[in-house]
This record gives structure tokens, C-alpha cells and sequence, in this order.
């Protein structure tokens, strides 16, 4: 995919910000369409279906974590990608936006070249996506459609925030596999993208609740493991 045809939605109350951020990535090619707030945010992710969305948090009319979980709620957007920029305690915000759904936060205040090449990071997997063929995993009664992103459980389909399925579809597709932090993190995240420490732990947590826990034994029980507790 061309950098011209990648669609980046930027959120943010500040006109400065917007400007600033806002040109340094149309300087690097991309397409940027730009929101005040949170709600009007939600109305053009709708309508440009973006590929990849950076949100302020604390926003009037709608902040950026209620606008993340309602886009999340739309199954046309499922795949976009969504990280915040906010100048919020790194601890809370991080794990508040991961819980949401958000795929990586970037702080306040960053330097354009930074950020421009945080964003490569995060659209890296772009390019991959398109080399990569179709496949659909079944564990028990549980179908992970690869080309897709479709989690299909008795005859249900479950949706996934995109981070959450890739992290699911590498523990099924490794059977005795033990994972460290590090291999998860190159192999979901990209090595190109800086993460919080929190990150794995809330993503596993969240598919807990989301497959239930008797599918996550199913899985773990077959020999898809994972470790946690360092490299």
C-alpha cells in the first residue's frame, strides 16, 4: 500500500497540535483528515474509514476514551488501528487506553520526527498483511479466521480490537510454544513500536473476558502457552 492512499484521522482539541502534527504527516505523505473532539472524531471515522486514528484524551463534548470504545463498536472500523496522544500520567492513561481498545499511546509534548516515525511503526503491518495468505485456525470450538479477523464460536462471531486478535491468533498457531514478553511484542506490536510494560498483561486479561475463560484453558490446555514473567 502507497503512503498516499493510507488514511490517517487526527484528534485533538489544540489548533496547534493539529496544524503542527497535522502537516509533518502530510509532509510524509500520508492522508490526514483532522477532528476537534471526540464525537466529531467518531462521525469522519465513519465516513473516511481510516487506517490509522491519533486521538487526544481529554477532549470537550466527547474525550478520547468514550470516542475510542464507540468506534470500536463499529464493525466497519474494526481494523483501524488507534493510538492516543496525551500529555496524562503514562501509567493511568496507558492501561485506560488499552482497555478501551487503543493499540498504543504516544506522550506529550514529541517531536515531529518522532512521531512520524512512531506512525511508520504502528502501519507497518500494512505492508505485511498483504504478503501474508489466508488461514483459519480451529481450537476446539473456537475458528480464528486470519483474513478476516473473525473469531467464530458455535456458530457465534466474536470481534476483536486488532491487537487482541493477533495476540490470540499467535498463541493458537505455535502448539507448545512458550512466549517471552519480548517475542510477543516483535511479533504483535512490531519492534518499531515502544509499548508499556502493562501492555501484554491487559490485552491477555481482556481476552479472558471476551472468549471466556473455558476457551482460554482449551487453548492453553493443547499446548499454546505463554510467559509473562520477563524474557
Amino acid at each position: 500500500m502507497k503512503k498516499k492512499d493510507i488514511k490517517i484521522l487526527l484528534v485533538d482539541d489544540e489548533p496547534d497540535i493539529l496544524e503542527i502534527v497535522g502537516y509533518n504527516l502530510e509532509q510524509a505523505g500520508y492522508h490526514v483528515t483532522k477532528a476537534e473532539n471526540g464525537k466529531e472524531a467518531v462521525k469522519l471515522a465513519i465516513k473516511v474509514k481510516p487506517h490509522l486514528i491519533i486521538m487526544d484524551v481529554m477532549m470537550p463534548e466527547m474525550d478520547g476514551m468514550e470516542a475510542c470504545e464507540k468506534i470500536r463498536e463499529i464493525p466497519e472500523l474494526k481494523d483501524t488501528i488507534i493510538t492516543f496522544l496525551t500529555a496524562r500520567s503514562e501509567d493511568y492513561s496507558q492501561v485506560a487506553g488499552f482497555e478501551v481498545g487503543a493499540d498504543d499511546y504516544i506522550a506529550k509534548p514529541i517531536k515531529p520526527k518522532l512521531l512520524v516515525s512512531k506512525v511508520k511503526g504502528l502501519l507497518r503491518r500494512l505492508k505485511d498483511e498483504e504478503l501474508e495468505n489466508s488461514e483459519t485456525l480451529t481450537v476446539g470450538n473456537l475458528q480464528i479466521n486470519r483474513e478476516e479477523y473473525k473469531i467464530i464460536k458455535d456458530g457465534i462471531t466474536i470481534v476483536l480490537p486488532r491487537k487482541e486478535f493477533e495476540l490470540l491468533y499467535l498463541l493458537a498457531s505455535k502448539p507448545g510454544k512458550v512466549f517471552t514478553r519480548a517475542e510477543i511484542l516483535d511479533k504483535v506490536w512490531g519492534n518499531e513500536v515502544i509499548v508499556g510494560g502493562r501492555t501484554i498483561d491487559v490485552h491477555i486479561r481482556k481476552l479472558r473476558e471476551k472468549i471466556d475463560e473455558d476457551v482460554f484453558k482449551t487453548i492453553k490446555g493443547v499446548g499454546y502457552k505463554i510467559e509473562l514473567n520477563g524474557d
